[in-house]
Order: structure tokens, then C-alpha cells, then sequence
């Protein structure tokens, strides 16, 4: 099953950072899903951040840097798998 737990509001190619805004708390560790008109890939929570800050869990409203596999667009959605 999947929750939705945020999107994709900005996306720094050249670091491979997405900014997400969080509908849902979020943990490091734990699996997610982007989805979009031209994404879709799994990947695990590896390094999350707030205003240059390493963090290991994120609570619903927070917006954090997230380090991401593959690119992904502005909009995309942000799953929670499992």
C-alpha cells in the first residue's frame, strides 16, 4: 500500500536534491515512490535535510532537501510504500 506523504517543489539537477514539501511525516530508512507524467522510481530515504541541517525524521508541513536516485520534476508525487 501506498500514502502519500509529500511533492516535489523544486529540484537542483547538478546535487541531486529535490525539495519536497511533507503532507506526512518521513523517516530515514524508510521507502518512497516518485511519480509523474515522466517519473517513477523507488528508493530508500538516505539523506534528508532542513535549511542545510542533516536530519533523520521530518514531520507533516516541514519542507526538507532530499538526496534522490534520478531526477524528478517539479510536481511529482512523493509516496510512501509498505
Amino acid at each position: 500500500m501506498e500514502t502519500p506523504v509529500g511533492k516535489v517543489t523544486h529540484y537542483f539537477p547538478k546535487i541531486g536534491v529535490a525539495v519536497v514539501a511533507l503532507s506526512d511525516d518521513l523517516k530515514q530508512g524508510e521507502e518512497i515512490r516518485f511519480t509523474g507524467t515522466l517519473t517513477d522510481f523507488k528508493q530508500k530515504v538516505i539523506s534528508m535535510q532542513i535549511e542545510h541541517k542533516t536530519i533523520a525524521h521530518a514531520i507533516r508541513g516541514q519542507e526538507i532537501g532530499l538526496k534522490v536516485d534520478r531526477d524528478v520534476k517539479v510536481g511529482d508525487r512523493v509516496l510512501k510504500t509498505g
